[in-house]
């Protein structure tokens, strides 16, 4: 019985040496494969940038025309603030014949912002609990024209 127990020790340090020298290597391919195929799924290959947080597009075209003063004002008071994920964007369009502007909620289910040309917020065209805003503008995406990107949160 004695040296059953004494030889359970030596065996699990054979096997241990057994399976150390086996020298198993464990690599991820960071090349696509060479048929465009890795089995029936086709998976992209891994990136190294961070595509966990968005990044502004470094070419984005904002248009600054004429911006009024109270919305120069909530950019600077977007940029006082903390960042947000996804970053803020507003945008101008025509609808019912003015100038509106959007802006983008920075989460969830928070609503998004219409405001007319002076300042005013005219409703939430979206977000919220359903998603579908404040119900106060709903042709507003099936109406809307002349989309321009105003500003988007650089940071």
């Amino acid at each position: 019985m004695r040296s059953s127990l004494l030889l359970v020790p030596a065996l699990t340090m054979l096997l241990h040496l057994a399976a150390c020298q086996r020298n198993v290597a464990v690599t991820t391919p960071t090349d696509a494969p060479q048929t465009g195929m890795a089995g029936s799924v086709s998976t992209p290959a891994p990136t190294s940038a961070n595509t966990i947080e968005p990044t502004p597009r470094p070419d984005a075209v904002f248009d600054a025309a004429r911006r009024p003063k109270w919305l120069a004002d909530r950019i600077q008071q977007h940029l006082n603030n903390e960042k947000q994920n996804p970053p803020i964007h507003i945008y101008s369009y025509q609808y019912d014949g003015a100038t509106v502007y959007y802006e983008s909620s920075p989460c969830c289910d928070q609503f998004t912002n219409l405001y007319a040309a002076d300042g005013k917020l005219l409703c939430h065209p979206d977000g919220g609990l359903t998603g579908r805003g404040d119900g106060n503008c709903p042709d507003f995406t099936k109406t809307r024209t002349d989309e321009k990107l105003v500003w988007q949160d650089p940071r």
